[in-house]
């Protein structure tokens, strides 16, 4: 499983990195941001999918492998 931000979508509300502090970060202006190359572990996925479900602006994409 891996994760992407969809930066133009992005608004910073910042619920990803509130969710899912082991997965998102934000950048300098507050917008969601992946952190290193989007993997996700088995443990944080549900983490994952509850940062993708309550991304009011739905930039948050979920790659299943």
């Amino acid at each position: 499983m891996k994760v992407i931000i969809d930066s133009e979508k992005c608004q910073g509300h910042g619920r990803c990195f509130s969710l899912a502090p082991a997965l998102f970060d934000s950048d300098d202006l507050g917008q969601g941001v992946v952190i290193g190359d989007g993997d996700v572990s088995p443990d944080q996925a549900e983490n994952a999918r509850l940062a993708q479900e309550n991304c009011p602006e739905y930039a948050i994409e979920i790659e299943e492998s």
